[in-house]
């Protein structure tokens, strides 16, 4: 029987919740089936939390809403921190507009989401990334976040959760071309990606093993 995921979204336009429902109802694990619950503006995701009877599995939170002034919920953010307080289990995924880097750094500092996504980031595949990294419990960054942090932290390299899966095989001891044995990946992209990610790192033409050993001092490994 398959587990089910309640999930709330809350954004303000209603093609975008429209969206996330479609690739939600797509979702290829069939081992997990979803209830999705929903709310357009700060005011109705804050009554949609307070007076739910179950908890949410995942939120996926829009940032800029219209407000609900009279209990000071301004912002996709103060229903992230109502949700920490309400129901702390809740996987967190907050959405945004805005890809500047004090808007991004502010939204890690203040709530730490295990999900903070640029919208303009955002495709169908993404969006299912996303959702099956959560899950898993996995921070997911879509990829203007990861840009940002990787200028403004040199001494830690970020990079995607397919690049953090290569690693990890890697560390196990597979080898690069039998990686898609266990990742829904093709040879030549694991290649691509493994020599992208020494390149990212000033070891071009390393061996592998090294690769790995620098990925663990910069915090790229799962």
């Amino acid at each position: 029987m398959p587990q089910n995921i309640n999930v709330l979204i809350v954004d303000d336009h209603p093609f975008i919740i429209q969206g996330y429902k479609n690739v939600i109802k797509l979702f290829p694990n069939k081992k997990v089936e979803f209830t999705v619950f929903e709310a357009v503006d700060c005011k109705s995701g804050y009554e949609t939390i307070v007076n739910s009877e179950i908890n949410y599995d995942i939120a996926f939170l829009d940032v800029s809403m219209p407000v609900y002034e009279e209990k000071n919920i301004q912002t996709g953010e103060d229903l992230a921190k109502l949700l920490k307080t309400q129901m702390p289990d809740c996987k967190i995924v907050l959405l945004t507009m805005h890809s500047e880097s004090l808007k991004v750094q502010s939204i890690i500092d203040e709530i730490n989401p295990l999900g903070l996504v640029i919208k303009n980031d955002l495709t169908f595949d993404q969006m299912i990334l996303a959702i099956d990294t959560v899950l898993k419990g996995d921070k997911y960054y879509s990829e203007s976040v990861i840009t940002f942090l990787n200028n403004q932290q040199k001494e830690k390299i970020y990079v995607d959760v397919i690049d953090r899966q290569i690693l990890h095989y890697l560390n196990k001891g597979v080898k690069a071309d039998d990686i898609p044995l266990y990742i829904t990946i093709s040879s030549s992209s694991v290649n691509s990606r493994k020599e992208n990610m020494k390149e990212l790192l000033g070891m071009k033409g390393c061996k592998d093993a090294e690769l790995v050993a620098a990925a663990k001092d910069k915090g790229m490994m799962l």
